[in-house]
């Protein structure tokens, strides 16, 4: 029988940290690992990069790409994962469905805060009825096919432009 008071971790489980600059009984003792003078033997370093004046590799390198801070972020899910959950039972195929249906039923994660986009990956057997902010064609075709629709929201005039 294991009493409370003999409950102990695992041998090597808890290692104790160096201690460092406590004598030279300590092996870490006097410099405490850091060498003998310079920069890096003193508090307050960051030379991360830094190539002893020369101009450091990523300031060589010349700048790639572009990243648009205007493009929308949407969560995306696939027909497929809905037919799933449908048969599943955690979406109710008679009920429009959308992004909090979705995000209730478990099929998106976190929906993003520009909505969520249906892709046309996958089988829809079930007549169902979206209500998204974003849908592919093959998607909307898959939908409409199996007798559903898809509600997208209006463009605005910010988009026409």
């Amino acid at each position: 029988m294991t009493k409370l008071n003999d409950l102990r971790d695992n041998a090597g489980a808890r290692k104790a940290r160096m201690r460092v600059g406590r004598g030279i009984g300590s092996g870490k003792g006097k410099t405490a690992g850091r060498g003998v003078k310079g920069q890096t033997s003193r508090t307050g370093v960051a030379i991360n990069g830094f190539e002893g004046g020369q101009m450091p590799l990523h300031r060589r390198l010349p700048k790639r790409g572009f990243r648009n801070i205007f493009a929308k972020e949407y969560s995306v899910v696939n027909l497929g994962h809905i037919q799933k959950a449908i048969d599943a039972g955690k979406l109710n195929a008679g009920e429009t469905i959308d992004a909090a249906a979705l995000q209730a039923a478990g099929v998106t994660g976190r929906v993003k805060k520009d909505g969520v986009r249906l892709l046309g990956k996958g089988a829809l057997t079930s007549k169902v009825s979206f209500s998204v902010a974003g849908a592919s064609k093959s998607a909307i075709e898959a939908v409409e096919k199996a007798g559903g629709s898809v509600t997208l929201p209006a463009p605005t005039a910010e988009a026409a432009e």
